[in-house]
């Protein structure tokens, strides 16, 4: 077995470019030498609801507990990996927003996976409180698309 030199100073440079970069993994081959580092990816961070008037300070209660929306009751997910689009076409107007109430089997969005565009339908009646995705913004199986209450 052959040995292997390791420049740590080449591994400093490697991890400076993953942190750099926001990568989660580089690796580096040179003829039958190999490296290859990784990093923890870091948290998504959750939607942000910002209040457009003052809110007036509630009285003094237990505090609610905020749901994370993969956890939600009315959470949509999606059934499969591909590209979420939000409308029917480009230029058109998206299938729902925020504040739109929807009925069982109403095409939420689609996913296009291996050049199928799959509708993504309302699995419950309610309103679009939520909608975690961009249009045309990959998404992975089991994500949360949008929430409905």
């Amino acid at each position: 077995m052959a040995t292997f030199e390791l420049d740590s100073e080449f591994v400093r440079k490697l991890a400076e470019l993953l942190g750099e970069t926001g990568l989660t993994e580089i690796e580096y081959a040179e003829g039958e030498k190999r490296i290859r580092l990784s990093r923890a990816a870091p948290a998504a961070m959750a939607p942000v609801a910002v209040a457009a008037a003052p809110v007036a300070a509630a009285p003094a209660t237990a505090p609610v507990a905020a749901v994370p929306p993969a956890q939600h009751p009315g959470a949509v997910k999606s059934p499969m990996v591909g590209t979420a689009y939000l409308a029917p076409e480009p230029g058109a107007g998206t299938f729902v927003k925020v504040g739109d109430a929807v009925k069982v089997g109403q095409t939420l969005l689609i996913i296009e996976a291996m050049k199928v565009m799959n509708p993504i339908k309302a699995t419950k009646a309610g309103t679009v409180t939520q909608i975690q995705v961009g249009d045309a913004q990959p998404v992975e199986y089991g994500e949360v698309l949008l929430i409905i209450e």
